[in-house]
């Protein structure tokens, strides 16, 4: 196993080492979109290898779920594959110039960062969408798929190969790890800084926690999505109770479903309890402090204190009537995981408060907390979420896979 993973590491950072022009890169991006078309069929069949195990293990259906891929989950890999392919090329771009008073003319130009290692489970997309954006970004990236999706991301990440062979380029900018063995991911993480210059999870929050205690190599990611939408007084109603029902509902577990709803006090109690029934006639359990309970007399649960900081990824959520926007801004950021969060409000006073003292990554105005996400933000696609103070934050997508250097142009200037 070392010294396949060593392998795979030198020749990561061999094929990273090659300038391709933005025109051969969406070449190679059609070609692949193309094979994923031409495949479809092939696809399905290893997918189908794929659940049939998964099920025979018994894995949650939620996994099961996010592993199943059919004809309408393979279009929308295509779809982010176009979207990123129209993105303009990130590598190479002035970012800022100036010039110093010495005559000294300084550039700011982004470069790719190098090798780009990937640790994720379930979602078989996934391979598609990091092998894309890491490519057109000029990065190689090895990825480290979970088990229980072998067969669909090896086919995936071979069709990207083979457009890239049919481009004579390194087919190494793309790797797959063919290892099942659990101790791949420690050497990863430990032994293999000498090749990979970042590490980015994508997963539960056993693995994110895992990756970001035990990796030698700097990681991009989050460890939880504890997102909160509140809901000012005098808001239009319809609109609030549409956007709540979709920030809960539409997928419940994905790292952007909205987990905590706060509601101001001056809040009606019987716009309170339209929300609470929306809530409740879709099978979402709520959990909610006294206030609420008793403006609402159908079956709550009273909320424990751990359900403030509890990620649920499932039909539950919990509910708090609070004070005011400062309030509600000072729960989100004792309990939030700096995510998303989302203020439904009319009044740009408290929108602005909301927007300048949440200290999370992702803030939204009147819409709902599931657009955290890099292909509904407009970046074609994302690695991951980044929950991190430094740079890059929140949707990892194209342009935040480069970083950069800087050109100084003289004309025999010396330093005194």
């Amino acid at each position: 196993m070392k010294n396949y993973l060593n392998r795979i590491g030198i020749n990561a950072v061999k094929a990273g080492s090659k300038i391709i022009n933005k025109e051969k890169k969406n070449k190679i991006l059609k070609d692949y979109l193309r094979f994923l078309t031409q495949y479809n069929d092939k696809i399905l069949k290893e997918n189908l290898k794929d659940l049939k195990i998964a099920r025979q293990k018994k894995l949650d259906i939620n996994l099961i779920n996010r592993l199943e891929l059919n004809d309408k989950k393979i279009e929308g890999i295509r779809k982010s594959v176009l979207e990123i392919i129209k993105l303009k090329d990130p590598v190479n771009r002035v970012v800022s110039k100036w010039s110093r008073p010495n005559k000294l003319k300084i550039k700011k130009v982004t470069i790719p960062i190098g090798v780009i290692g990937v640790i994720y489970e379930s979602r078989p997309n996934v391979t598609s969408d990091v092998s894309s954006l890491c490519f057109k970004s000029g990065n190689s990236v090895i990825l480290k798929g979970g088990s229980e999706a072998f067969n669909s991301n090896k086919i995936i990440s071979n069709l990207f190969r083979k457009a890239l062979k049919k481009n004579k380029v390194d087919v190494n900018f793309v790797q797959f790890i063919e290892k099942k063995n659990r101790k791949v991911v420690d050497f990863l993480l430990s032994k293999m800084e000498s090749y990979i210059d970042v590490i980015i999870p994508r997963g539960g929050k056993n693995l994110v926690k895992k990756v970001k205690k035990y990796s030698n190599i700097p990681t991009i990611g989050h460890l939880e999505g504890l997102c909160h939408t509140f809901v000012d007084e005098n808001i239009n109603h319809k609109m609030a109770s549409k956007i709540i029902l979709n920030a809960k509902l539409r997928n419940p577990g994905i790292c952007g479903a909205t987990e905590t709803l706060l509601v101001h006090k001056k809040l009606s109690s019987e716009k309170i309890n339209l929300i609470i029934d929306g809530l409740l006639k879709n099978n979402c359990e709520i959990y909610a402090d006294d206030t609420i309970r008793k403006i609402s007399p159908k079956k709550i649960y009273k909320a424990k204190p751990k359900d403030w900081s509890t990620e649920y990824l499932s039909l539950k959520i919990s509910v708090k009537k609070v004070d005011n926007v400062e309030h509600a801004v000072e729960h989100i950021n004792k309990y939030g995981t700096s995510h998303t969060e989302a203020i439904i409000s009319n009044n740009k006073k408290n929108t602005k408060y909301f927007f300048e003292n949440v200290k999370s990554s992702i803030l939204i105005h009147n819409s709902s907390t599931q657009f955290a996400d890099g292909a509904e933000l407009g970046f074609g696609g994302e690695v991951g979420i980044s929950t991190n103070k430094l740079p890059p934050r929140g949707p990892v997508g194209l342009n935040q896979l480069v970083s950069y250097k800087y050109e100084v142009i003289g004309n025999g200037q010396i330093r005194s």
